[in-house]
């Protein structure tokens, strides 16, 4: 029999999470999140790391893009981000409202598009 397992980046996932099991509903792998300005020497080191990921000035990243860059299973890092999130360290862009055509020129134009077939 062999002796316990030495490795040291062997960590259980609830351990890197906080004991958090679910990430908010609206994180989800394809979720594009920004960083927003703020001290991160309080948060754990894995939150730390993914931080660390928008201060080579990537913009945004998709939480699939954060999973890969960490090497961390993506539902710990949408564990992680949600909790980012909830702390005011990361957000999530949203789309513009204002900027939206008029559903009726949108049928206008759909019934246009369907006459040239």
């Amino acid at each position: 029999m062999t002796g316990p397992r030495r490795d040291p980046d062997m960590v259980r996932l609830y351990v890197r999470t906080g004991g958090q099991v679910r990430a908010r509903g609206d994180v989800r792998l394809e979720s594009v999140v920004i960083a927003a300005t703020g001290p991160t020497n309080t948060l754990g080191p894995d939150a730390r790391r993914v931080m660390r990921l928008f201060s080579a000035g990537r913009g945004g990243l998709a939480v699939a893009d954060i999973a890969a860059a960490l090497e961390l299973p993506p539902s710990t890092v949408r564990i992680l981000v949600s909790g980012l999130m909830d702390s005011g360290h990361l957000t999530s862009p949203v789309a513009a409202t204002a900027d939206r055509p008029d559903l009726d020129l949108l049928q206008e134009v759909l019934r246009g598009l369907r006459a040239m077939v």
